[in-house]
């Protein structure tokens, strides 16, 4: 009896060794086959339905990051889509999670710091093929905003001449590359200005205080009853707080001030005092996340995701430390975001979806 045990078990054995030697290529071939079925051309974004959806497509800083692309919120607001801010690798991110390229209307950028648009230029291009567009990209943006898109238009021109030859024009339309600024400058004394109002989707630029960096910007979505607050980088700012009241999902950046204050003392430690002084002068400028719990508790807006997070969370156990004393000033829905995450809220509800990409 032991004997046949030992032969069926061996037999077992190598057939199971066949079926992954010669098997592994059919099975490679049905999940080739099912990808392509389920993802290539198919719209994915139809099955979110009517309403404001954020995409986000970059929740990191300057700081290395393996998980987190460079700062990115893409929002799609019934059929148009827009994206605000475009950091390192984001766009990868964001075609990746299914962002309908082709309902993009524009760019909008908070400031013009490297780690917010230097990702802009895989955008533009991604926006140009990828959405089939025949015009430039609006970017809207503040001053020097039209000296960026020149440079990356003219960084990229040499690239353009070679796909419109391998593709032809009618693929690749010449009169779609690149982008056009739409300088947002506003007055002294004015801290919120209206900035696109289009088939219901209304922008809304608003004034935030990120000095010596000046002027930089958050901004506001509406759509249908229902608003996203985006802050870009900022400390607490009344002005964001005001422009933001009653937003069903605020975004907010966070920096945690006392494990940057760690980092800095750790560099000076090996000697490296010129990084150890950023890892100070990088705590006046930005908000902490007990910051963020404040301006989204006193704008009474229901959900608060942090982003651009300073510094990377490497691991899950991380963030109570790094949320502090956070979630006790927000009584809400506190999220530390991730990329792939999307928030949906769909039109003439309450609801606030939180799914994943992936």
């Amino acid at each position: 009896m032991r004997r046949m045990i030992a032969v069926v078990a061996a037999v077992l054995a190598i057939t199971m060794g066949l079926v992954l030697v010669f098997g592994r290529g059919a099975i490679g071939e049905r999940a080739f086959q099912s990808a392509l079925d389920n993802n290539v051309g198919v719209d994915q974004s139809a099955k979110l339905g009517d309403g404001l959806h954020a995409y986000v497509c970059g929740s990191g800083s300057p700081m290395p990051d393996a998980d987190r692309a460079g700062p990115c919120i893409a929002v799609l607001a019934g059929n148009q889509a827009f994206i605000f801010d475009s950091g390192s690798g984001s766009v990868r991110k964001l075609m990746r999670m299914g962002f309908p390229m082709q309902k993009l209307q524009a760019e909008f950028l908070t400031h013009l710091h490297s780690d917010h648009i230097d990702g802009l230029g895989e955008a533009l291009l991604q926006a140009w093929v990828g959405g089939h567009r025949n015009t430039p990209l609006p970017v809207y943006g503040p001053p020097g905003t039209d000296k960026v898109v020149a440079g990356f238009n003219a960084a990229y021109q040499i690239d353009s001449t070679y796909r419109v030859a391998h593709h032809g024009p009618k693929v690749v339309q010449p009169g779609g590359f690149g982008g056009v600024a739409q300088i947002i400058a506003l007055a002294d004394g004015t801290d919120s200005q209206v900035v696109y109002d289009k088939d219901g989707v209304r922008i809304t630029v608003i004034r935030v205080n990120h000095a010596p960096i000046s002027p930089a910007y958050g901004y506001r979505i509406d759509y249908k009853g229902r608003a996203i607050a985006i802050s870009g980088d900022t400390v607490y700012a009344p002005s964001f707080v005001l422009a933001a009241k009653g937003a069903d999902l605020m975004f907010h950046e966070a920096l945690n001030k006392s494990m940057i204050a760690a980092l800095g003392k750790k560099l000076a430690e090996r000697g490296q005092a010129s990084n150890a002084q950023i890892m100070t002068d990088i705590q006046n400028y930005h908000a902490s996340p007990e910051d963020a719990a404040r301006a989204a508790k006193e704008a009474g807006v229901n959900t608060l995701v942090l982003y651009h997070l300073v510094p990377p969370l490497p691991s899950k156990l991380i963030e109570p430390l790094f949320l502090g004393q956070a979630p006790s000033i927000f009584g809400g829905t506190l999220l530390v975001s991730k990329d792939g995450m999307i928030i949906s809220l769909p039109a003439g509800g309450k609801a606030v979806n939180v799914t994943s990409a992936w």
